[in-house]
């Protein structure tokens, strides 16, 4: 029971951070109705430049290589240029595209999502790097001691972060002007711009937000599995989230993020064994393609009914 137990918890929090990752996706598709097949390589430009100005401000600014300093303002100049990136797609790749057909929109965020991961790795390179967030990786002593369940002090405190930011967020879309403003944009584009809503302006909002998001999500994937191109992939792991909790539900990407993340660690775990393992890069999407034939708009996303 205590082995399940850690594997179950192991995996929960993994889903925390799942849920962050598709928070990102849903923000933009609840807004312009578009989905962001780069928001993976935005993931991975921010964990790259995050890494990449640690690297050089020592140099630029004589700051000690390693101190809070250099950690804080590579930071903050990872966030700027997140905002930045987030606000010029919107503006020279999206808005020209503003009434395209949705495959359209499709292709161009594909194609962006290269761009991204060829600038990234242009200005910064491609070698593998480390991402130390001082959290170290060993087991909560007060859980080991109590229970004897062993669960990672590194896992715990990034599914904090994340789980915090995730209920921020939720909340600020929630019961905000802003957030109220976007869901009137999410379920209506000319009705809200009829009743004074700009909506030029929430979706540089929102893409600005997505970009803060990507680079929680980088630094806290980055510190875990090292920051690489395969960050890129990892941050896709959100789609079979988006399938069960819905493509417009920020509650159902974060119950999707639990689910996804507790079933792939259970089935790597207990069927695994049985199919040779290394089933747990691949069991979401085989969950996420069942639950599309049981209800392909998700737990709690709305239902369509089209004249055909």
């Amino acid at each position: 029971m205590h082995f399940f137990l850690e594997v179950l918890i192991g995996g929960l929090l993994s889903g925390v951070l799942y849920a962050l990752v598709a928070l990102g996706f849903v923000l933009i598709f609840k807004a312009s109705g578009v989905f962001n097949f780069a928001q993976g390589a935005m993931v991975f430009f921010a964990a790259l430049t995050f890494v990449g100005f640690q690297e050089v401000l020592p140099g630029w600014t004589g700051l000690e290589e390693g101190g809070s300093a250099v950690f804080w303002l590579a930071f903050a100049l990872a966030l700027i240029s997140m905002i930045v990136l987030g606000v010029l797609t919107e503006k020279i790749v999206l808005r020209p595209l503003v009434n395209q057909p949705h495959i359209t929109l499709f292709m161009a965020t594909i194609g962006l999502s290269y761009l991204i991961e060829g600038i990234a790795q242009g200005v910064w390179g491609a070698n593998v790097r480390g991402l130390d967030l001082g959290i170290e990786d060993v087991p909560v002593e007060w859980l080991m001691e109590s229970s004897n369940i062993l669960v990672s002090k590194f896992d715990v405190v990034a599914a904090g972060i994340a789980g915090v930011l995730v209920a921020s967020l939720a909340l600020l879309f929630q019961y905000t002007k802003i957030g109220r403003a976007l869901r009137a944009v999410a379920d209506d584009h000319q009705a809200a711009l009829s009743i004074g809503i700009p909506l030029r302006h929430i979706w540089v909002i929102v893409w600005g937000v997505a970009g803060f998001v990507a680079l929680i999500a980088g630094m806290i994937w980055g510190a875990r599995n090292g920051v690489q191109f395969a960050l890129t992939y990892t941050a896709l792991k959100a789609l079979p989230v988006l399938i069960l909790g819905g493509f417009t539900s920020v509650p159902g990407a974060i119950v999707g993020g639990l689910i996804i993340g507790a079933s792939e660690k259970l089935a790597e775990v207990y069927i695994g064994p049985f199919v040779g393992g290394g089933i747990e890069s691949w069991f979401p999407y085989v969950l996420a393609l069942v639950f599309l034939l049981v209800r392909p708009e998700g737990l709690f996303g709305e239902k369509h009914i089209d004249r055909v």
